[in-house]
């Protein structure tokens, strides 16, 4: 009887962890989703990796993430949201988070590809990538 309340007590408490943990990163894809649509780079930047890759009409470039932040706020100045949503999202089998979506500005629509690599225990935004549509 102990050893079942023991494996049973053992159980519920993985289960909590792992309903934890895909809850988080639930919660940064809808706070990623907040800060495109509002076009905010300030809340955007607090999900950055250390090293961000970014990507906007064809031109990639990898920026540390205060770097990333000031080329967030001039995609931002330049074509303003007027809609964001996420079409889809996924997790390959490393644990790598993604989500695809589709950004509506002044300059037109883009399709938005954001990457959330595992860092530091949380997922951070490794790639952002706008290509239009």
């Amino acid at each position: 009887m102990k050893r079942y309340f023991v494996r049973t007590l053992f159980l519920g408490w993985l289960f909590l962890l792992v309903a934890g943990a895909a809850h988080a990163q639930t919660d940064i894809l809808g706070a990623v989703r907040s800060a495109l649509r509002n076009g905010s780079s300030r809340e955007l930047s607090q999900y950055f990796a250390p090293t961000v890759e970014i990507g906007f009409d064809g031109d990639r470039q990898s920026y540390n993430s205060t770097q990333a932040e000031i080329v967030m706020k001039d995609i931002f100045a330049k074509n303003a949201p007027s809609t964001f949503e996420f079409i889809h999202q996924g997790q390959s089998g490393e644990g790598i988070q993604y989500a695809i979506g589709r950004y509506t500005g002044r300059g037109g629509a883009y399709r938005v590809f954001v990457k959330l690599k595992p860092t530091r225990g949380a997922p951070l935004i490794d790639t952002l990538e706008f290509t239009k549509e």
